[in-house]
């Protein structure tokens, strides 16, 4: 389907130049046959959880790109306040420079292409040996604000390349092999070789993959990543975020609503009912304070609760194939700890109640200090039976806690409730 967004061109309202936004990674290559009102619903639920926009992962030969980009930004535009803009995914495949010029032309004045300083955002997943092609690239198009995530080079070597960008994404978002917590530092050596470029900051939920058919096999501890990350961003204060991921559903990172058209083959065992849902709770209080500059915000929301957590204790389990961090060498059963996580956004003092089956009861008290508030409850074989999330007199249940029997594995994925 051929489309053309230049007779909207002149329409196109003004994009506010510069202030902190918050975007979403996207995997377009999971969208075939997806309707266009598919894309107006996710528009409208990122939307509603605070998030500026998509940004659009795409490969270099899958034959429904153009059309889900033109229903990706026609939603956008339908939906209004949102915007998109086209990560191009260099590892997926080889990219000439006419196939990126013809795609960032072909959206460039679109109503919902994100901007940067009047210039249209593009993006990249990896592609550091492209890197001589951009000038070819911006010579071809119209201005273009290039955030590449280079992380392959780590941030001094893309100190080497700042005369090609506008600023770097990093997609350091995980723990690493052997390690139980992220840490600022690489987000700081970021901000620090960028100089006067802009920083764009990579946060996750979770991270546990099983696709042997990619050779893909581990699980980031990703216990407390969601709390721990976003506090972080409010320290760092980056240009900009990206939530990785809204829908990459082999990988466990997705916040979007449950999809089964788009689970790639042989992750069904990890993500039916496991839904992530409740992670976008708590993005209106993070973004809102991210976007003010300060932790230190007078919260006007409502008290809110989410708690994740995995369906089966990692003890019994066989996963000693699944190592701990991507190319870590230790097994995963080293690196997973069997907790409930729970994290709170109250403008005071709270109760909350975490109920795991019959044995396992704890309340909590959140304090005025801070709105916001994080705690864990361990569990083990003994503890079964569903989990229930208590709030000022709200409740949730989530999935049952079971023992792993047998010699099967169970999900490293966690499952979100809410309340």
């Amino acid at each position: 389907m051929e489309h053309s967004f230049e007779r909207d061109a002149e329409a196109r309202p003004a994009a506010p130049d510069g202030g902190r936004k918050v975007f979403a990674h996207y995997m377009v290559g999971l969208t075939c046959d997806y309707p266009p009102e598919c894309w107006v619903r996710e528009v409208a639920a990122a939307k509603a959880a605070g998030i500026d926009g998509f940004a659009l992962n795409i490969g270099p030969s899958d034959s429904w790109t153009s059309l889900q980009l033109d229903n990706a930004y026609e939603a956008a535009a339908h939906c209004g306040e949102f915007s998109m803009f086209i990560s191009f995914d260099m590892a997926a495949g080889c990219w000439s420079v006419p196939q990126v010029v013809s795609l960032i032309n072909r959206y460039h004045a679109s109503p919902a292409q994100a901007t940067i300083d009047g210039k249209a955002l593009v993006s990249t997943f990896e592609g550091p040996d492209w890197a001589h092609n951009w000038l070819s690239v911006r010579n071809e198009t119209p201005a273009i604000y290039l955030v590449p995530n280079w992380s392959s080079l780590g941030p001094h070597g893309v100190a080497h390349k700042l005369d090609l960008i506008d600023g770097a994404f990093s997609w350091d978002a995980w723990p690493k092999p052997g390690q139980s917590k992220m840490t600022t530092v690489e987000d700081l050596l970021y901000k620090d070789c960028l100089r006067d470029k802009k920083y764009m900051m990579g946060v996750s939920p979770w991270f546990y993959t099983d696709l042997p058919q990619w050779n893909k096999n581990w699980y980031c501890s990703s216990e407390s990543l969601w709390h721990d990350r976003w506090q972080q961003v409010l320290e760092v204060m980056p240009d900009f975020v990206q939530i990785i991921t809204w829908n990459d559903f082999g990988e466990s990172s997705y916040i979007c609503d449950e999809s089964s058209a788009q689970v790639v083959s042989g992750a069904e065992s990890y993500i039916a009912g496991h839904s992530h849902t409740a992670f976008r709770a708590v993005l209106p209080y993070f973004i809102t304070a991210f976007k003010s500059g300060t932790a230190d915000i007078d919260w006007q929301g409502e008290n809110t609760a989410i708690a994740w957590y995995r369906a089966t204790p990692i003890r019994g389990q066989q996963h000693s194939e699944t190592v701990w961090g991507q190319g870590g060498t230790v097994s995963a059963n080293h690196g997973a700890k069997d907790v409930i996580s729970v994290m709170a956004v109250t403008k005071g003092v709270a109760s909350i109640t975490i109920t795991a089956g019959n044995a396992c009861r704890v309340t909590f008290e959140t304090t005025s200090q801070s709105p916001v508030s994080y705690f864990e409850v361990p569990y083990n074989n003994r503890t079964t039976g569903p989990v229930t999330l208590a709030l000022d007199g709200k409740t949730a249940t989530g999935p049952e806690i079971r023992p792993c029997h047998g010699t099967g594995k169970a999900s490293l994925n966690a499952v979100a409730i809410h309340v």
